[in-house]
């Protein structure tokens, strides 16, 4: 599959020029998490991935705090998923993942922006089954035999697997991702994870002409800063 997937994925830290939004979406999608699954880390995977995946991008300890304690203490905001995909410009395919809580408002905001790209909203499932929707665990080592065979051993389901330059890169569907860490973890230790995340991985890439890297990136900047987009993932190269 590639280490490019590590480029496909605009990080909400690079896009964003104001580090309140990217506490804002951070502290939204740990609420959520928290929400839905219990405010304990230990006995809420996703959530302890997505706390340890904040304090990477340095997301100060307050901002995490205070989205599990609005978790507590029940009620708040009521927000729910949201996908949307397209076709940007020199026909590049691009999937938007949000939280909202007013659905019509997020599709609106999210239309407008591919409108003033030059850029083609669609349907449900119109690019993304040329993604693979996969877990990714990156992580220190020097043996991908030896964590292949743990995670057989274990009954996950392995994509792909790849060693370089001193990191481990295991790919996972994505309903195996709390499945696989547990089995990296029960091999090797408590090893410190470099990625731990679900992301939308292109099977194809498409190249950018000249002509539209302006509408493209246009496109990806309006994205980032509305405040329901969580994450934005495309095939552009």
């Amino acid at each position: 599959m590639g280490r490019a997937f590590q480029n496909r994925k605009e990080s909400m830290a690079k896009t964003s020029n104001m580090k309140a939004k990217v506490y804002s979406k951070y502290g939204r999608e740990i609420y959520v998490c928290a929400k839905s699954g219990g405010v304990d880390p230990d006995g809420n995977l996703a959530l302890r991935s997505m706390i340890d995946r904040a304090k990477k991008d340095q997301v100060p300890s307050h901002v995490i705090q205070k989205a599990l304690d609005k978790a507590k203490g029940g009620g708040g905001e009521d927000y729910s998923p949201a996908r949307y995909e397209g076709f940007g410009p020199s026909n590049t395919m691009v999937i938007v993942e949000c939280l909202t809580d007013n659905p019509n408002r997020t599709f609106g905001d999210v239309r407008t922006c591919f409108n003033k790209a030059k850029a083609k909203i669609g349907s449900q499932g119109t690019v993304s089954h040329m993604f693979d929707h996969s877990a990714i665990l990156v992580f220190a080592g020097d043996d991908e035999e030896a964590v292949l065979e743990a995670l057989m051993m274990a009954d996950v389901d392995v994509t792909d697997i790849e060693l370089d330059d001193g990191k481990v890169t295991v790919f996972a569907p994505h309903t195996e991702s709390h499945k696989a860490k547990q089995a990296v973890i029960e091999a090797f230790g408590e090893i410190e994870f470099d990625i731990d995340e679900i992301q939308f991985v292109p099977q194809t890439t498409t190249a950018v002409a000249p002509d539209d890297q302006e509408n493209f990136d246009k496109l990806l900047d309006m994205l980032n800063d509305l405040d329901d987009v969580q994450r934005v993932f495309h095939n552009a190269e």
